[in-house]
């Protein structure tokens, strides 16, 4: 058993993927229950597809993928919050035109490049396995700044995210608290293109906190069992992954899924078989119950 966990770890390749992953898990957990809680998990989609034409374009220009989807990512949080000023237009609408818009370009400047297919695969699919010690550095550049951040305004956001109102009356500036919060989310996702890709990002931003919320209703306890499904999944998936020869971000994916059905079932004051065994207890909770009768 020890084997199975270390003999893959002698590869160069491995270690780096093997931290890669660990950053990845770690920065999605901690700001994803920021995005569970505030009911983001469009706009963490949105963001992963808007930043598509700056991967294409550092692809032409020959520079690094991820300083291309950064660029993006920025533009794309600063149109939001600019467009969404505007009363008349509301934010998921200033999010759904300009996340097409940009895809849109991504895919028109895709069909003018030619022998990008096996890119492209990658930046939609993820190869961890290819990560370079720059990849590395730069995601644990990211996830110092963003987790750096979340931690310095902390009060800040959970306020903001809890009673937008009082978060006003209190004169915190709610739209820049609003706009860096989107920028880190956009941060995140870039962290997680080589490990999980475009498609599957938003699983690692919306899973784990949402199997965390399950176990806790304590904000600091959510955050660090979001971060450790994250990183239990991306080591987990990693290793099965290599063993059997399956597609790496696929089944970093799956797993973490599976943390979230285990999590649904078997939690011991939000899962479903408790409800289900407290209702049915004479001893059990009117709020319990009412609970478990209206989810029938």
């Amino acid at each position: 058993m020890i084997a199975w966990f270390a003999d893959p770890l002698q590869y160069g390749f491995m270690q780096r993927a093997l931290l890669e992953v660990i950053l990845m898990g770690l920065t999605c957990g901690v700001i994803g229950a920021y995005v569970v809680l505030r009911g983001m998990a469009f706009l963490g989609d949105a963001l992963s597809h808007a930043i598509f034409p700056g991967v294409v374009i550092a692809f032409l220009l020959n520079i690094n993928l991820s300083l291309g989807a950064l660029v993006f990512g920025i533009l794309t949080v600063l149109g939001i919050a600019g467009i969404a000023r505007n009363r008349r237009v509301s934010e998921d609408s200033a999010i759904g035109v300009l996340f097409t818009g940009a895809f849109a370009l991504g895919v028109v400047l895709i069909s003018q490049v030619k022998g990008y297919t096996g890119n492209l695969a990658d930046f939609l699919v993820g190869q961890v396995l290819g990560v370079s010690t720059t990849d590395v550095l730069i995601s644990l550049a990211v996830a110092v700044l963003v987790l750096g951040a979340l931690a310095f305004f902390n009060k800040e956001l959970v306020l903001t995210a809890f009673d937008r109102e009082m978060a006003e009356a209190m004169g915190l500036p709610v739209a820049l608290l609003d706009m860096g919060l989107l920028l880190g989310i956009a941060l995140t996702i870039i962290v997680s293109l080589q490990a999980v890709g475009n498609i599957l990002v938003v699983a690692m931003l919306v899973t784990p906190a949402a199997a965390a919320r399950l176990w806790t209703d304590r904000l600091p306890v959510m955050m660090a069992l979001s971060a450790l499904f994250g990183i239990l999944a991306g080591i987990g998936g990693l290793l099965i992954s290599y063993h059997g020869n399956y597609a790496a971000g696929g089944t970093i994916v799956l797993l973490v899924t599976l943390l979230f059905g285990l999590s649904y079932l078997f939690a011991p004051r939000h899962g479903w078989l408790t409800r289900r065994r407290l209702a049915r207890s004479p001893v059990a909770p009117d709020s319990v119950v009412a609970g478990a009768a209206g989810e029938r």
